[in-house]
């Protein structure tokens, strides 16, 4: 096949997932690749048993799993057959390079994403790497050595990466969830809001947030005497409990969501976010222009989420806050910020200068580009 140049069709292969932080800016870069070479083929691969095997075949594209699984702490059990999986892996790996033959590899992090580019690499095939995070993990370093781009999403990248093969280009986004405008009337009626009162919307991530929660639940009864209204994304696991705290409280002004999928409309009514400081989850914050209170996961590998949240904190454009002490700060943070107007308005103002547009397109433009070089 070939495109309306007459060019061959490009043969995309894009690895990575685990999350939807790194699933749906995969997603992103292949829909933004898809407007300017609509010929173009693509294959996505990841971590089976993932949320990417679910995920990227409902956004219409090919998925190929690897039995790649990440470190497990505490379980030296669970462990054991760790390389075993990463041999089987690699092995996988290079046969799906041999029989899709891409010309370009693109790794968006996850578990899937290490063996995958590192066959790339070795059977000569360009790769990009687009690191989400202000401070990268090993695997990323490592593979930068033979990578022939790195797209990053914050300055000052190349105390990581060598400075010729760093691109500035934001992290990218879903476009449908950081556009607001004329929103906020479809989003009071979706989540049951009244207008003249505060609003505060809660995200613990697509796999929710146990830290986050225990702080909203020890919160709720201070919360309702101020008249706060929440929306609650708990994730799966604290759902059950959440629903119970919320009922004992009668707390009618709080909703309880498992999963929300309609983003957009809880940005677009919340005043103030709490969320995780994952980097699709600090780039959305950014574009939508939303004060935030970050409290970043204390497990995530290399500390990245708090690197993250100081690109921010640094900057006066968002509050951080330690998991650690979410039970007993969360609460009267949230109230304290919530109605203080000029406070709200010093982050909304900082947090604005943060957010890059157009990511996935310019991103595109590298994977062509190399694709085409």
């Amino acid at each position: 096949m070939s495109n309306a140049q007459g060019l061959p069709s490009l043969r995309v292969m894009i690895s990575g997932g685990g999350t939807g932080g790194h699933i749906f800016p995969a997603i992103a870069i292949a829909n933004a690749v898809r407007e300017r070479e609509t010929s173009a083929e693509f294959l996505f691969v990841g971590a089976e048993g993932k949320m990417e095997m679910e995920k990227v075949p409902t956004a219409g594209y090919r998925i190929e799993g690897l039995p790649i699984r990440g470190f497990q702490r505490g379980s030296i059990v669970k462990n054991l057959s760790l390389p075993w999986r990463l041999m089987r892996s690699m092995l996988r790996a290079r046969a799906l390079v041999r029989s899709f033959r891409p010309d370009v590899a693109v790794g968006v992090g996850g578990y899937a994403s290490g063996p995958l580019l590192a066959a790339a690499q070795r059977m000569g095939v360009p790769t990009l790497i687009q690191e989400q995070n202000s401070f990268p993990g090993k695997t990323n370093i490592h593979l930068a050595k033979r990578a022939q781009r790195i797209c990053v999403a914050y300055a000052g990248m190349d105390r990581f990466f060598p400075r010729e093969k760093v691109l500035l280009t934001g992290n990218p986004v879903r476009q449908e969830v950081v556009r607001l405008a004329g929103k906020r009337p479809r989003g009071m009626e979706e989540f049951g809001l009244q207008e003249g009162r505060p609003i505060l919307f809660v995200t613990g991530g697509s796999l929710g947030a146990r830290g986050i929660n225990h702080g909203v639940k020890a919160s709720l009864a201070a919360w309702k005497a101020v008249g706060i209204q929440v929306i609650w994304q708990t994730g799966t696991p604290f759902l059950a409990t959440a629903q119970e705290a919320v009922a004992a409280l009668d707390y009618t002004d709080c909703k309880v969501h498992e999963f929300i999928a309609r983003m957009d409309l809880a940005y677009a009514v919340a005043d103030l976010v709490v969320s995780r400081a994952g980097a699709i989850s600090v780039s959305e914050l950014s574009l939508v222009q939303k004060p935030a209170i970050l409290v970043p996961l204390p497990t995530a590998a290399e500390d990245h989420q708090t690197h993250n949240a100081r690109a921010l904190t640094d900057r006066g454009a968002a509050v951080l806050l330690r998991d650690a002490d979410t039970v007993e700060q969360l609460g009267p943070t949230v109230s304290s910020l919530i109605n203080d107007g000029a406070a709200m308005e010093r982050l909304r103002t900082a947090i604005a200068g943060m957010g890059t547009q157009n990511a996935a397109e310019a991103i595109a433009a590298e994977v062509i580009r190399l694709a085409r070089k």
